[in-house]
């Protein structure tokens, strides 16, 4: 999506003058890697003249690089670049900062892999760091903050912390705009995510005008030639909220929408360029009946072996679709061909809880699909959709959670 060169080069100089990271967008993984590469290098380098604040450029480099990837080395090398910020912290503020890569670091773990334990070290994180004494450190820990309760209050699913989160997101959206970081926007995004969550949880038109407003604005900041990632974020999260509120009101016109808006989404970028954002499109846009297989196949290839949660959710998906179309035409031998591939993974699946979890999940739709079809009754179905939904909620997974719910009511 962008030409080496010169002005590649010249792009990257002008970056290290500032602490917006929106520009690497515009730059596949692999260039991504390098960068982040390059500025721990000089991190380290004796001849560094600002070591603390050229090491918190390489954590966030590393970080954008794991968001994309789910790559464990690249989370790896956030995490020491946060205790090295610790080190390196010579003043009340610096160490306040220090808190906030940790916390930052810490809240991407749990994105990406699950653990709500994570969430609360982020916020002893940032308890322990101390107080700011200047103010736009003092916003940048009130942003880490509101980030990680926005997403506890998700996990609660109640209403009541939800709002207090979102009011949270609210103060630290007006901080950033004050002070000129530019994480503005990128938290007004989700504080959009929030409230389209809620409002559709809860019915509540208000929450959802919000939503809409935000991602609305948000959608002429996000440009494609600026923040083509950004943007397709809007897009799905746009295409999200029509295909629930489409599925609540049976509004086929709506749905038909929610997957344009999908479908523009995954237009923005290569799936080489972001791979985790384009499965997470696929995931979310596959809820529909008449989901194409072929691209679950892709998402579920470019997230397994890495205990994502995305990754869990791929294989949860794609497995549903593949039973639903063998169990549509009656294809018994089809259906015996996934299981036996099934209980050849469970085994190996038992040391990942979420990966074990989206596997009992095929198993319990597959004994669902041989009753449809005149089968025997699926045994202990009741329990072991139990015990997903458990290991599923322990490990901050609430839609693999919601998936043993809905099936167990189907038992």
């Amino acid at each position: 999506m962008f030409e080496f060169g010169r002005d590649l080069r010249k792009l990257f100089d002008k970056a290290r003058e500032t602490e917006d990271l929106g520009w690497v967008e515009l730059i596949g993984v692999d260039l991504l890697h390098a960068e982040a590469r390059r500025e721990s290098v000089d991190a380290g380098r004796v001849s560094c003249r600002r070591p603390f604040e050229t090491e918190r450029r390489a954590g966030g480099l590393w970080r954008e690089h794991a968001r994309r990837t789910g790559a464990a080395d690249s989370l790896d090398r956030a995490d020491r670049a946060a205790e090295s910020l610790g080190r390196l912290a010579g003043s009340d503020d610096q160490r306040v900062l220090a808190g906030v890569d940790r916390a930052l670091t810490l809240t991407l773990r749990f994105d990406l892999c699950g653990d709500p334990r994570r969430l609360h070290q982020a916020l002893q994180a940032l308890a322990s760091a101390g107080p700011a004494r200047r103010g736009w450190v003092a916003a940048e820990a009130a942003v880490a903050e509101a980030l990680v309760k926005a997403r506890l209050a998700r996990l609660s699913g109640d209403p009541e912390e939800m709002q207090t989160a979102a009011g949270l997101l609210g103060g630290a959206v007006q901080a950033a705009a004050a002070r000129g970081l530019a994480c503005a926007d990128d938290l007004r995004l989700e504080r959009a995510a929030l409230a389209l969550e809620a409002g559709v949880i809860q019915r509540d038109g208000r929450l959802l005008d919000q939503a809409g407003r935000d991602l609305s604005a948000l959608a002429e900041v996000f440009t494609p030639e600026r923040r083509p990632l950004s943007r397709a974020r809007v897009l799905s999260l746009f295409g999200a909220g029509l295909s629930a509120l489409a599925a609540a009101a049976r509004h086929p016109e709506a749905q038909a929408q929610g997957r344009t808006m999908f479908r523009a989404a995954a237009e923005q970028f290569t799936p080489d360029h972001s791979p985790l954002d384009w499965a997470a499109i696929q995931v979310a846009q596959s809820g529909e009946a008449d989901a194409p297989l072929m691209p679950l196949i892709q998402a579920e290839a470019l997230t397994q072996g890495q205990g994502l949660v995305l990754g869990a959710l791929a294989r949860e998906r794609r497995l549903a679709r593949e039973i639903a179309l063998a169990a549509d035409v009656g294809d018994r031998a089809g259906l015996d061909q996934i299981e036996a591939r099934l209980r050849e993974r469970l085994p190996r699946s038992g040391a990942a809880p979420l990966d074990w979890a989206a596997d009992q999940l095929g198993m319990a739709r597959l004994g669902l699909a041989r009753r449809a079809l005149g089968g025997s009754e699926p045994v202990a179905l009741h329990l072991v959709l139990t015990e997903v939904e458990a290991a599923a909620v322990e490990m901050g997974a609430p839609a693999l959670a919601a998936r043993a719910i809905e099936l167990r009511a189907q038992a």
